[in-house]
């Protein structure tokens, strides 16, 4: 049974990575130069980190970093990178996981891919709120339904990715592998809308995988487009504005803190680092929410300062970021210098 089960994951993964790496096709982007801090993270004797799939920060600089191990965890340190405690240990909505963001009232949402749940955790790690429901273990496991995706419903998911909140509170979901959707509920969890469908479309307002997730302080919804090698950005009530298709394949992004927002694009190098990836991946697009690209950094690299993977980045603070590897399972931490060169529009 186990064998079988491995090799349905490793179908899954071999077919999640076979898309197409796209090069971003703007040009003339300044570097931007930063500083690593080494050794961030200081964890307890005998504890490792496994895939760092998801990080974020709070209001007090605690870093939360949401891992693939042999179960998945989340892990909670301070500001300083010294381990405080384990959130959910053992808790039913952990499988797989594949983001965590924190809210402006610091509690700290899960987006887990393999329970297809959201969960919503007090400061002090008590739950507050799920979203979704876990297949039921009579159903056996299973990555992705087989055949045909079924019709997407209003609370369940189908291998969601990323989670999102306006000013108001309402809440957002990239509904993600399976669904290509995007869901907006209201604070209390309450079905209001989605964009997309179960079908995979490149119509604007339609989605190929919408990978990652992030609000503005306007309402608008910025989404991570990833096999459409694209972001797209909709309004409060998920009507599209634009769409974003100059900065490589839409693996993740983030929205700095305000009141003067900045958005940060992940071109990131895949999952295998197939052969000619490592020399148009890997860069990291800084830009004002109207378009104009400050700059970028990051390349691809085993070794930090190199990008390995970085499936989700946190940029509370716009001069600094902290991003998530998921292939060299670390969290590193990258301090900007000063820098004032701008350089073409995100299109």
């Amino acid at each position: 049974m186990k064998r079988m089960m491995s090799s349905v994951v490793l179908v899954v993964l071999a077919a999640g990575s076979a898309f197409a790496q796209r090069k971003a096709t703007i040009e003339n982007v300044h570097d931007i130069p930063f500083s690593p801090v080494p050794n961030l993270l200081k964890l307890p004797p005998g504890e490792y980190l496994g895939e760092a799939v998801a990080v974020a920060t709070n209001s007090k600089g605690h870093i939360f970093v949401y891992h693939r191990s042999a179960n998945t965890r989340l892990f909670e340190f301070d500001q300083a990178g010294n381990f405080l405690k384990e959130i959910g240990s053992g808790y039913y909505g952990f499988e797989f996981a594949h983001s965590v963001r924190v809210d402006k009232d610091d509690n700290i949402w899960t987006v887990d891919e393999g329970t297809n749940m959201v969960t919503k955790f007090s400061p002090d790690g008590k739950v507050l709120m799920v979203l979704g429901r876990r297949p039921p273990a009579v159903l056996g496991v299973q990555a992705a339904p087989p055949g045909p995706n079924l019709p997407s419903q209003k609370y369940i998911f189908c291998r969601p990715t990323d989670v999102g909140w306006d000013p108001q509170g309402n809440i957002f979901v990239s509904d993600g592998y399976c669904n290509n959707r995007v869901v907006k509920y209201d604070k209390n969890g309450r079905f209001l809308a989605q964009a997309g469908s179960e079908k995979a479309g490149k119509a604007l307002g339609e989605f190929n995988l919408p990978h990652g997730l992030q609000v503005d302080g306007q309402g608008n919804v910025w989404v991570a487009d990833r096999t459409n090698s694209r972001y797209q950005v909709l309004d409060n009530n998920l009507k599209p504005i634009r769409e974003i298709t100059n900065l490589g394949v839409g693996w993740t992004m983030c929205i700095s803190q305000g009141p003067h927002q900045y958005a940060f694009f992940s071109n990131s190098n895949p999952n295998g680092n197939m052969p000619g990836t490592w020399d148009i991946t890997g860069e990291i697009y800084k830009a004002e929410l109207d378009g104009t690209v400050i700059g970028k950094f990051g390349h691809p690299g085993k070794l930090a300062p190199g990008f390995q993977v970085v499936h989700m980045l946190d940029c509370r603070n716009p001069n600094e970021v902290i991003v998530g590897e998921i292939e060299s399972w670390r969290v590193q931490k990258l301090i900007f210098q000063p820098t004032t060169a701008k350089a073409g529009s995100a299109q």
